[in-house]
């Protein structure tokens, strides 16, 4: 994980400046030299299941939040995207989970929800924590 360009970039957002997001290719497991050009918003949403993990980079968030999904919800994820969208054989995805993904999580994702405003159970299917972060942003947005 690239800490400082993440900070950096979202600094640069925060203070109104453009940034080139870089792109990453799963497929090869390496950063490609395309960019997403990002303009400034109001509200920045910065996602991914390492978001809370740096200290710096939370010190930038003015709400984190930590979208809590059960052990075999991940797995199903996993076993659905990786076999569909990377052609990965069942039985590697489950010596992967097990073996690499599970402690993985262990030990770095799930210690940072103590740093979490708010954890969301349910994976994300979670409609009355959704239309409560939509009043947020729409509170921040002036709407």
């Amino acid at each position: 994980f690239d800490w400082q360009l993440f900070e950096e970039q979202i600094a640069d957002l925060r203070k109104g400046h453009p940034i080139e997001q870089p792109t990453y290719s799963y497929l090869v497991c390496t950063r490609l030299p395309e960019t997403i050009h990002v303009e400034p918003k109001e509200v920045i949403i910065v996602e991914g299941i390492m978001s809370l993990y740096d200290k710096e980079l939370r010190d930038l968030m003015d709400l984190k939040i930590f979208v809590d999904a059960e052990p075999d919800e991940r797995l199903l994820r996993v076993i659905t995207r990786d076999m569909v969208e990377r052609g990965h054989p069942l039985e590697m995805l489950i010596d992967k989970y097990r073996n690499i993904l599970k402690p993985m999580h262990d030990e770095f994702i799930e210690p940072t929800k103590q740093y979490a405003d708010i954890i969301i159970p349910n994976g994300g299917n979670n409609q009355k924590a959704i239309e409560i972060l939509k009043l947020y942003i729409e509170k921040i947005l002036g709407r």
